[in-house]
């Protein structure tokens, strides 16, 4: 017997709501707690009471999807992964009561119906890719944190401006500074963490630049475009993926959130300004890597200046537009790739 169903996804359970073809029968219920071993029980007396053979299933692309769809795979079943906004958007406008079996009953009516915003499931080695480049970055900013506290800090004890605690002048004016015996040892605390977190930094950076050596893709983008280095190549790999499910590059640029809001009169937000409705961290590694176009050696440089100068100087909105064109670059690399897009160099 096939099934079609879907599966709401939260923290403590997971709602599912689904109806067995042959003989129209659905079935609604919750698995409690949320995790893999009971979902995988679940899945295994489902098959011996209905059978998942030409089973589908829909679940959103929520915190939590990975693992769902893994066991439902490993279970035989085929995965739709459905993009939440443009999933809540189908509902329609009347309005309804929002609960997890409403949500699981609307996401097994669109994929009865056909009508899953399907979203891309990355491969394993991609979906690892994006958890260590995520990694990396958010210890980036833990440690920008710490470094605003100290300076922050150091400030309100009234200590001149420092550009920098970390280098040899900024600690000579702190060990020289009069904090008092509180904001010393504030600061001191910040720049432990500060040192343990650049150590860690740089440990990662070395394991994340030899799988990008070790990976066919990010070498063609670090050989091909000025400012990708081992790291943020590993960056757009991981968080572009797949290019060939793009149409364009201007769908690229759109997954990335570096289209350009028009003005609409039910939005606030003026004209001019990136919808950021995309991928931040595949926004960053964009924005590291067009920053070198200020530099004169970059091939973008006469275009950065083009830009700025037509802007009034304006140096944001000309790093925005190598942004823009690094995107495409990146996306054209991928998708002549082909099939070794995530093959091993």
């Amino acid at each position: 017997m096939s099934i079609v169903g879907a599966l709401d996804i939260h923290r403590g359970k997971l709602t599912y709501d689904y109806v067995v073809m042959e003989t129209g029968e659905a079935q609604r219920g919750r698995i409690k707690p949320a995790d893999r071993d009971h979902l995988r029980a679940w899945l295994r007396r489902l098959e011996g009471r209905e059978g998942l053979e030409g089973a589908e299933f829909a679940i959103e692309a929520c915190t939590g999807w990975r693992y769902v769809a893994e066991e439902l795979e490993r279970a035989g079943c085929k995965v739709h992964l459905a993009e939440p906004a443009e999933a809540a958007a189908r509902k329609g406008p009347k309005q309804r009561a929002k609960t997890d079996f409403a949500d699981a009953r609307h996401l097994r009516q669109l994929l009865l119906d056909g009508r899953v915003p399907e979203s891309w499931i990355p491969p394993q080695e991609v979906l690892e890719a994006r958890a260590r480049i995520r990694l990396y970055k958010d210890l980036m900013e833990e440690r920008t944190a710490w470094a605003e506290r100290a300076q922050a800090t150091v400030f309100h004890q009234g200590v001149p401006e420092v550009r920098s605690l970390l280098d040899a002048r900024g600690k000579a004016l702190v060990g020289e500074a009069s904090l008092s015996p509180a904001g010393r040892q504030a600061v001191e605390y910040h720049l432990r963490q500060i040192d343990r977190l650049s150590g860690e930094l740089r440990e990662l950076r070395k394991e994340i630049g030899k799988r990008a050596l070790a990976q066919a893709a990010c070498r063609a983008l670090y050989e091909a475009h000025y400012g990708i280095g081992p790291l943020l190549s590993y960056a757009v790999w991981a968080e572009m993926g797949d290019a060939r499910r793009f149409s364009s590059s201007s769908d690229a640029v759109r997954y990335a959130g570096m289209d350009i809001t028009v003005y609409a009169s039910d939005s606030k937000r003026s004209r001019g300004h990136f919808s950021r409705q995309g991928q931040p961290l595949l926004r960053w590694a964009l924005y590291e890597a067009a920053v070198a176009a200020t530099h004169a050696s970059s091939p973008d440089h006469a275009y950065y200046e083009q830009v700025k100068a037509h802007h009034q100087g304006d140096a944001q909105i000309a790093v925005i537009a190598v942004m823009r064109k690094l995107c495409r670059r990146c996306y054209h690399t991928l998708r002549d790739m082909g099939e070794t897009w995530s093959q091993a160099a």
